[in-house]
C-alpha cells in the first residue's frame, strides 16, 4: 500500500494555501497536517529533511523572533538539537512541505511540489 500524499499546512500562509489549491486542482486530496497544531515527531522531521536533502537550518524560518530568542543561530548546535527546537516550536518550520512516494518538496513556489508527484 502506498503512503498518502501529505501536506504540512498552515492555512494562514498564502504559499501553503496556493500549494493545497494546486494539488486539489489536479485531483489530489492530500492528507492535511496542520503542523502548528500537530508538529511532526523528531524522527519524522529528520526523515523529511533527508527526503529534501536539507539540513535543519535550511528548513528553518530564520527570520522568526523565536529563532533568535532560542539562540538557534549558534553554529555549535547539532542536527538533533535543531530538529528538537523545530518540533518544540513548529512555527520555525518552513512551509508548506509536501511528501509523496518517499520524496518531499517545499512549496516555495507552489509548483515545486509537482516534481515529486
Amino acid at each position: 500500500m502506498t503512503e498518502p500524499i501529505r501536506i504540512f499546512h498552515n492555512p494562514r500562509c498564502s504559499k501553503s494555501r496556493q500549494t493545497l489549491e494546486l494539488l486539489t486542482e489536479r485531483g489530489i486530496e492530500p492528507e492535511i497536517i496542520r503542523y502548528l497544531e500537530t508538529p511532526p515527531t523528531e524522527l519524522a522531521l529528520s526523515d523529511i529533511l533527508d527526503a529534501l536533502g536539507l539540513e535543519p537550518r535550511q528548513l528553518m524560518r530564520t527570520g522568526e523572533q523565536e529563532y533568535k530568542e532560542l539562540g538557534l543561530d549558534n553554529t555549535d548546535l547539532s542536527r538533533t538539537q535543531l530538529i528538537a527546537a523545530m518540533v518544540a516550536t513548529p512555527k520555525l518550520i518552513e512551509r508548506p512541505i509536501v511528501t509523496a512516494n518517499g520524496k518531499a518538496a517545499v512549496g516555495r513556489p507552489p509548483e515545486n511540489v509537482l516534481t515529486i508527484l
